[in-house]
């Protein structure tokens, strides 16, 4: 006998009690849930913004972006494709499963550039950063310049 197929529980994407600034920008389809987003930002396609997540005025988050809860961005920043916050360090050995004490947050400043396929820990980034493509940041940043690799290092100074 044959057994009946289950029917999954389904969730739409979309927009739910988000502030937005004047003059936002988002291109459908998106997943943005209680965050905040700045005067003149622009939203791209297939991006998830979670909540607790305040985005400064004049920024850009490109398509594929995750920005986890906890996470601040400063105004003027730019969030390449395919970017990745993460704010759950494994702390005990695997997952937190929603334990949200022991999730940390990130804070980027102003004028950051982050670039595809980055991966950001929970970190602090000052103002005026690059960080290149593929770059892994694991430490805070704190002195403005270009940062690239795995761990991100100083690559030159701005």
């Amino acid at each position: 006998m044959e057994k009946a197929a289950a029917e999954p529980t389904l969730r739409k994407i979309g927009i739910v009690d988000v502030t937005f600034g004047q003059r936002v920008t988002v291109v459908d389809p998106v997943n943005l849930y209680g965050c905040t987003i700045g005067d003149d930002c622009f939203i791209g396609p297939f991006v998830e913004i979670q909540r607790d997540v305040v985005i400064g005025k004049r920024c850009r988050v490109q398509s594929h972006a995750f920005i986890c809860e906890f996470v601040t961005i400063g105004d003027d920043c730019f969030i390449s494709h395919g970017a990745m916050f993460i704010n759950d360090l494994f702390s005990e050995g695997g997952p937190a499963k929603g334990r949200r004490d022991l999730w940390r947050p990130t804070t980027v400043g102003h004028g950051v550039s982050i670039g595809t396929n980055t991966t950001i820990l929970p970190v602090t980034v000052c103002d005026r950063v690059v960080i290149g493509a593929g770059a892994v940041v694991t430490k805070d940043i704190t002195e403005p310049g270009v940062y690239v690799g795995n761990p991100a290092r100083l690559k030159r100074r701005l």
